[in-house]
């Protein structure tokens, strides 16, 4: 079940990606300090994105989340946190020659 918004309370957005699809969910911090959903978010890759490694696939997730909940998160009063399986984005933390797609 899903939380009405309340643009005062902490956000965070979870996402994670799977070899076929993803998903995500954008959760507000309630009273009780509990995280209440208040929008989920879920897609399958095509063919070409099923061929991206991970740490692409893991970057593609929280660029469709920000575009998707963009008009959420603009409102909130405080910084959300963005939740992923980091290890694999220990690659970008590295210099790195991006490629077109990453840039």
């Amino acid at each position: 079940m899903l939380t009405a918004l309340d643009l005062d309370k902490k956000m965070r957005m979870e996402v994670d990606v799977l070899d076929y699809a993803t998903r995500g969910v954008l959760s507000m911090e309630e009273e009780d300090r509990k995280w209440r959903p208040v929008a989920f978010l879920s897609k399958s890759l095509n063919e070409t994105e099923k061929n991206y490694k991970i740490y692409d696939k893991e970057m593609l997730v929280i660029i469709w989340g920000l575009e998707s909940w963009t008009h959420l998160l603009k409102g909130v009063q405080s910084k959300f946190e963005i939740w992923t399986d980091y290890k694999n984005l220990k690659y970008f933390i590295k210099v790195q020659k991006l490629n077109q797609r990453q840039a």
